[in-house]
C-alpha cells in the first residue's frame, strides 16, 4: 500500500489560503463613512487599521518575491499585542505562519497558528480554517495524534464536512495503527461525495479496502476490488481480488480473475504466467496451461527450465496430449539430476508405442537415481520390454519390481502374463513345426508314388 505519510504541499497551500482572512476594509475618509449604513459600519469592527494593512501588503510583496525573511521581519515587528486588536493580532499571526509553511519551517508554522488560535475573540470562520490547517500541518509532521485531536476539535466547528477532512482523519488513524476506526469516516466521506453528487475517489476506496484487509472481512475485500476494477481497471486490483477469492475459497472466481487479467495482458512476470498454467490444471483445463507455456517458453516470459519443462509436461500428458508431451520430457529430463523425469518420459513414450526409445529412457532414469518409486520404474521398464517381446528381460524387470510389496502383486500378473504368452507361442511354434513335418511327409509320399 502507498505511503500516506506527506500531505501534498500544494493540498496545504491551498488550504491554508483559504485560511488568510485578511479582510482589506480598512479606514474610510470620513464622508465614504459617513454615507455607510448602520451594518457595515458593525463589520468595520472587524477590520484592520491603515497602517496595519499597508504592513500586511508589503510583505505579501516581499513573499511573492520570495523574500520570506524581509517578509518574516516586516510582521514580527509590526506583531504587538499591546497595540494591535485582537482581530489585527490574528490577521498578522495569520501570515506569519503563511510565510513560516512557504520557508518550510513547519514547526514555526504551527507554532504560530496554535497562538492564532488561542485568540478569544478569533472570529468563528476563521478559528475553523485554521484548526483545519493545524489538522494538516500536524499530519506533515507525523503528530498524527494531535492531528486527530484538531481534527476532532474541527469537526465540533463544522456543521458541513466536506469528504476530504474525513479522509484526513482516515489517514491519521492509519498512522497510528487504529485501522478498525478507519471504515466510518472513510465511507462517511463517500456518503457525502455522493449526496454532494461529487467523485468517490480511488486512494478511498483503497485506504478502505487496506482496512477491511485488517480485519480480514474478505467479502468486503472482494467488493471493494470489483469496484476498483470497474472504474480503474489495473493489474494490483485483480490479483488483490484474486486473492480476495483465495481467502474466500471462491476456487472457480479465482481462476476466472486471473484468466481475465491473463486475457488483458496484464500478467507479465513467470511467476504469474506459472500461477495461471496451474491453475488452469487445476481447473481440469490442463490443455489451455499446455498452450500458454509453450507459448510463453518460446517468448522467453517464461524459463527454460526443468521445472517449467515438467509443469508444461504435465499439462500435455493430462490433455491425453503424449506426443506434444514427449519434447517436453526430453528437455526436462536433460536438465534434471535425477531419474525421475526419465521414466515419465519412458512412460509417454510408451503410450505412443516407441518402445525402444522407452526402454533407454527408463533404464536412464534408473541410473540416474533419485527415484521416489524405483519398482514403478521396473514395471515401466517391464512393459516396455514386454512390447519389444524381450520375454527375459521383462521378467527380470517385474521380478525386481516384486520385490517391494506394492508393486507385487501388479508384476506377478504380469509375469504369469509373459509366462502364458511365452507358453502360447512355444506351443504355437510346436504345433508350427508339426504343420510343417506333416507337410513335409505328404510331400515325400507324393512324390514317390509319383503324383509329385
Amino acid at each position: 500500500m502507498k505511503s500516506i505519510r506527506r500531505i501534498s504541499r500544494v493540498v496545504c497551500v491551498s488550504l491554508m489560503g483559504a485560511a488568510l482572512a485578511l479582510n482589506p476594509a480598512v479606514a474610510q475618509d470620513e464622508d465614504a463613512a459617513q454615507r455607510k449604513s448602520e451594518s457595515q459600519k458593525t463589520k468595520q469592527a472587524q477590520a484592520v487599521s491603515k497602517d496595519v494593512y499597508d504592513k500586511i501588503q508589503k510583505a505579501q510583496e516581499m513573499v511573492d518575491a520570495k523574500d520570506y525573511q524581509g517578509a518574516l521581519k516586516s510582521l514580527n515587528s509590526l506583531y504587538n499585542p499591546d497595540k494591535l486588536t485582537e482581530y489585527e493580532q490574528a490577521n498578522v499571526l495569520n501570515y506569519i505562519g503563511f510565510v513560516y509553511y512557504n520557508m518550510d519551517d513547519v514547526s514555526n508554522a504551527i507554532r504560530t497558528y496554535e497562538r492564532m488560535v488561542a485568540i478569544p475573540s478569533l472570529e468563528e470562520q476563521m478559528k475553523k480554517q485554521t484548526t483545519y490547517t493545524l489538522a494538516q500541518l500536524y499530519t506533515m509532521e507525523e503528530q498524527y495524534g494531535k492531528a486527530l485531536t484538531t481534527l476532532d476539535r474541527w469537526f465540533a466547528l463544522e456543521t458541513n464536512p466536506a469528504p476530504e477532512p474525513y479522509i484526513l482523519k482516515a489517514q491519521n488513524l492509519y498512522q497510528e495503527q487504529r485501522y478498525t476506526e478507519m471504515i466510518k469516516p472513510i465511507e462517511t466521506a463517500m456518503e457525502v461525495a455522493v449526496k454532494r453528487e461529487k467523485p468517490v475517489k480511488e486512494d478511498w476506496y483503497v485506504l478502505l479496502n487496506f482496512a477491511y484487509f485488517q480485519q480480514e472481512n474478505y467479502r468486503k475485500v472482494r467488493d471493494i476490488q470489483k469496484t476498483l476494477l470497474l472504474n480503474w481497471p489495473k493489474k494490483r486490483y485483480w490479483f488483490s481480488l484474486a486473492g480476495a477469492y483465495t481467502e474466500l475459497g471462491e476456487d472457480e472466481n479465482l481462476i476466472n480473475a486471473y484468466a481475465a487479467a491473463y486475457d488483458q495482458r496484464m500478467l507479465e512476470k513467470e511467476s504469474e504466467l506459472v500461477t495461471m498454467a496451474q491453475l488452469f490444471m487445476q481447473r481440469e483445463v490442463p490443455y489451455k496451461a499446455g498452450q500458454l507455456l509453450e507459448k510463453e517458453m518460446a517468448s522467453g516470459r517464461v524459463s527454460k527450465n526443468a521445472k517449467n519443462y515438467r509443469l508444461l509436461s504435465q499439462a500435455w500428458q493430462l490433455s491425453m496430449e503424449d506426443e506434444r508431451a514427449i519434447p517436453a520430457l526430453k528437455e526436462a529430463a536433460r536438465l534434471s539430476s535425477d531419474g525421475e523425469l526419465d521414466v515419465r518420459l519412458g512412460n509417454a513414450l510408451l503410450n505412443t508405442g516407441e518402445y525402444n526409445e522407452c526402454v533407454n529412457a527408463v533404464k536412464a532414469g534408473i541410473r540416474k537415481g533419485g527415484l521416489k518409486n524405483p519398482d514403478n520404474a521396473q514395471i515401466s521398464l517391464g512393459m516396455c520390454l514386454y512390447n519389444l517381446r524381450q520375454y527375459r528381460a521383462a521378467i527380470d524387470a517385474f521380478e525386481t519390481a516384486a520385490k517391494t510389496p506394492r508393486s507385487r502383486r501388479v508384476a506377478n500378473q504380469w509375469i504369469n502374463v509373459i509366462r502364458a504368452d511365452i507358453d502360447r507361442n512355444e506351443q504355437i511354434r510346436l504345433a508350427e513345426e508339426a504343420a510343417r513335418k506333416k507337410r513335409k511327409e505328404i510331400s515325400d509320399r507324393l512324390a514317390k508314388s509319383g503324383r509329385a
